[in-house]
């Protein structure tokens, strides 16, 4: 509190200079002496008037912080931001890769909360919570009477205190009395692996960059086989981004070391490039990265150097577009500032923002690339204007209304739930038959929910597919779940037919151009200073 009271004082004696020094300058006559402070004038005079003039008292925090800062920061670009006291501590806790809570994923719904999957060594692992668990209470709180929002909204402020569940488990029809203490919770970034074995090739997909990512995927494709394995599906579809030194060190996985990853200028940072380095193993097996509009920031800077040294082949869907350095400055009383300080550019040179109308990053007043024209190590030719366009294009699946209904509404895992509660335990073979097909039929017309006929014909694969991976959420945990969906994804089955192909995709013209590549790099000592702490993507 003292902290606080001493930080409010100091913003409000800073004010009291300022409107001192305008006061003094008006008095003399003399306008201020540069741009910055009239704007620190106009701001204190208003400020001032605020608080003489204003019908209610003003919390300086709340029309600085909210009011001016972020106003501010509006004015400049979409991802610049201020951050509060609890934010800042949410985002230094993201970018080691832990949350404060209990360590479980939860499926919510108007009435119902089911556990899908609790975290090892997680406070709800250790109370014995499993998937298929339903939560029915939050200290004595029934969460069947509650609507949508204030069931959200309790679950949000339980997760940071102790509280007291009531919990239904499978195959049970009583509530049992659960304690649980809030604790900081690994969150992995690698959130899916598993091998084709058929093919003898690997599948990962990355959810983000963080410290930890790179040693989760030298471990995960350790488990695979290694370096045995005869290919590698990368998954960086709505992968948006984190610590861009991360996303360098899991390219060092696949490059020689030494070889360019980006290449970071701004108005205020000297030109740095970043290369990889000497990591546990180098990979040489054959590679597919598959990504979509969700696929940003560090995830677009590790696509686009495995794609312009000729590593791996991008599939998918073309990529968001984002490629700026975002520095974070520590601010006083625990707040902090992601401010856009200077753009990445690709091995090429090519630059991986998009340009956005309207904003500071509009086409104008971006650097998109010295070259008019890129190309690969190899030769191949590339497509600047901002984000990854895939080497192949695989479309991603457009369901039809009536299947977004129903995964919007959650009716796979009410299903799923309701089903468990009069079946014997499945095996991770099942698949659901015309039997069960007609079950689920059922159980849509007893909520009210009508199958019309073209579209219950025509859905039949995906009916069966999303039921499968409902089911097995309930037993086995969201991994497995997630596991028969990729299995049946239509872009992964896809991009594993391209493996065959990878080395005639990856092959340059007879005679490539000489490719446009940076030669000179400032050290790696050349930072902007004791402020830039940690680059965002």
């Amino acid at each position: 509190m003292r902290a606080r009271y001493l930080f409010v004082g100091w913003k409000i004696g800073l004010l009291g200079c300022m409107l001192g020094a305008a006061a003094v300058a008006f008095g003399q006559g003399h306008a201020p002496p540069d741009p910055v402070a009239q704007a620190d004038v106009k701001f204190a005079r208003v400020y001032a008037l605020i608080q003489a003039h204003a019908a209610e008292p003003v919390d300086p925090n709340e029309l600085i912080f909210e009011g001016g800062i972020r106003g501010m920061l509006a004015s400049l670009d979409p991802f610049s931001a201020f951050f509060d006291q609890q934010q800042f501590a949410m985002l230094q806790q993201q970018a080691r890769g832990e949350a404060l809570g209990f360590g479980s994923i939860l499926y919510v719904t108007p009435g119902k909360v089911l556990v899908l999957e609790t975290a090892p060594g997680s406070p709800s692992w250790r109370a014995g919570l499993g998937p298929g668990d339903r939560i029915v209470s939050v200290n004595g709180q029934r969460l069947d009477v509650l609507g949508f929002r204030s069931l959200i909204q309790l679950l949000r402020r339980a997760r940071s205190h102790p509280v007291r569940l009531g919990v239904i488990h499978p195959g049970h029809f009583v509530a049992q009395d659960i304690q649980l203490e809030p604790a900081e919770v690994a969150l992995p970034t690698v959130d899916l692996d598993f091998k084709f074995r058929r093919r003898d090739i690997g599948y990962i997909h990355i959810s983000g960059f963080e410290s930890k990512t790179p040693l989760e995927v030298y471990n995960a494709i350790e488990r695979l086989g290694g370096a045995q394995l005869k290919g590698l599906l990368l998954d960086l579809r709505d992968n948006h981004g984190g610590l861009v030194a991360s996303a360098v060190r899991v390219a060092s996985l696949f490059l020689k070391p030494g070889e360019v990853v980006l290449t970071i200028r701004g108005r205020a940072v000297k030109p740095q490039i970043e290369r990889t380095i000497q990591a546990p193993a180098r990979f040489t097996f054959p590679m597919v990265i598959l990504v979509n509009g969700g696929t940003a920031s560090a995830a677009e800077v590790l696509a686009a150097a495995l794609e312009e040294h000729d590593r791996a082949v991008i599939a998918g869907e073309p990529t968001f577009g984002k490629g700026l350095v975002q520095s974070v400055f520590p601010l006083s009383d625990h707040t902090g500032l992601a401010l856009v300080t200077a753009q990445y550019f690709t091995p090429s040179g090519r630059s991986i923002q998009r340009p956005l109308p309207g904003t500071a990053l509009a086409g104008g007043n971006l650097d998109l690339g010295a070259a008019s024209v890129f190309h690969t190590d190899d030769g191949r030719p590339l497509r600047g204007g901002g984000g990854i366009t895939p080497d192949v294009a695989i479309p991603g699946v457009v369901l039809d209304p009536w299947m977004s209904f129903l995964g919007q509404g959650g009716y796979f895992t009410s299903f799923a739930s309701d089903y468990l509660t009069l079946h014997e335990r499945i095996p991770r073979s099942f698949e659901p038959d015309a039997k069960v097909l007609e079950t689920f039929r059922q159980y849509l017309y007893r909520h009210s929910v009508r199958a019309p006929e073209p579209y219950w014909s025509a859905d039949q694969a995906w009916l069966k597919l999303r039921i499968r991976a409902a089911l097995l959420n309930l037993v086995y945990g969201l991994k497995a779940g997630n596991e028969a969906e990729m299995r049946g994804d239509p872009q992964v089955e896809k991009a594993l037919n391209l493996f065959p192909k990878v080395e005639t995709i990856l092959r340059g013209p007879a005679s490539p151009p000489p490719p446009h590549r940076i030669t000179s790099a400032a050290p790696a000592s050349a930072r902007t200073g004791a402020h830039f702490t940690r680059r965002h993507s």
